[in-house]
């Protein structure tokens, strides 16, 4: 007897609508669902093509969260900047 990927507990290992499915995950990410965590929670369970997309989306998300604040720029950096234009025109 063959077990099928609904009983044997397991990702199914292809996704029926990607384009659908990683549309759904990325509102998750972006907080514009009430119910996500079940949902999420759900769907992460039984696919692994949408296990995977949301852990690299969220992956992706947080390094551009630390990459991308904002940092003053030393005044010494902005002046030396400033000077080497002005040294050009």
């Amino acid at each position: 007897m063959e077990m099928n990927e609904e009983t044997s507990g397991e990702r199914k290992l292809k996704c029926g609508d990607t384009s659908k499915c990683f549309e759904l995950l990325e509102s998750i990410l972006d907080g514009e669902m009430d119910n996500s965590k079940e949902v999420l929670k759900e769907k992460l369970a039984k696919c692994q093509p949408c296990f995977e997309h949301y852990h690299l989306e969220q992956a992706i998300r947080d390094v551009l969260k630390t990459k991308c604040t904002k940092h003053k720029v030393p005044s010494e950096l902005a002046d030396g900047i400033r000077q080497k234009i002005q040294d050009i025109k």
